[in-house]
């Protein structure tokens, strides 16, 4: 079992890095997250997770552990395979797909493209009890911030819903603005968030 790899990026494919390590090339499936951190020449590091099937053996990798934890129990879900679990990770942020978890979001989760309604309700029954809290909280300048759970912060993601932004980035961008100030107005989150999602 391969469970940490650390080398230098040789070179970044569509949705897989080659990573030199010991003088052999691993190629590294990652999230869209991971891969936009990488950069040819650099060392990198990474939390993997070794999949052997019977026409491949794949490693996957992530720039950290909450989302490596979240792999595991996305492909502990029948009809979830590596592929879409990864698929999930790159179509939005951790928190936000932790939070559509907990939160028995359906809609979200079948955002991604390969989700369809019956595997969210599958991911949600299965998931909703075992994904950890703390995963669902953004990092905002190295630091947790809690899930958005006043009135001002709903109204503010129902106003910019609306108006047709993703949902995983509303939640990500309002989840900050009150993680700075808690105190704000919903007119004032709608207006900041505005701003940053232009």
């Amino acid at each position: 079992m391969i469970a940490y790899l650390s080398g230098v990026v040789r070179e970044i494919r569509d949705g897989s890095a080659v990573v030199v390590a010991g003088g052999v090339g691993y190629e590294v499936q990652c999230p869209v997250s991971t891969l936009g951190r990488l950069k040819v020449g650099d060392v990198a590091e990474f939390n993997t997770r070794f999949v052997v099937r019977e026409d491949a053996q794949l490693l996957f990798g992530f720039s950290d552990a909450d989302s490596l934890r979240l792999f595991d129990l996305l492909i502990g879900v029948s009809g979830v395979g590596p592929k879409l679990g990864l698929a999930m990770l790159s179509g939005m942020p951790v928190s936000a797909l932790a939070q559509g978890l907990l939160s028995g979001d359906v809609k979200l989760l079948s955002s991604v493209s390969g989700v369809g309604k019956k595997t969210a309700e599958r991911l949600v029954l299965e998931l909703q009890n075992k994904v950890p809290e703390h995963l669902a909280a953004p990092v905002v300048g190295g630091v947790k911030v809690m899930p958005v759970n006043n009135s001002a912060g709903r109204d503010a993601i129902d106003a910019l819903l609306a108006l047709g932004f993703r949902e995983a980035q509303v939640r990500g961008v309002v989840a900050e603005l009150l993680g700075a100030d808690p105190e704000q107005t919903a007119d004032a989150l709608i207006r900041k968030s505005l701003g940053r999602l232009r």
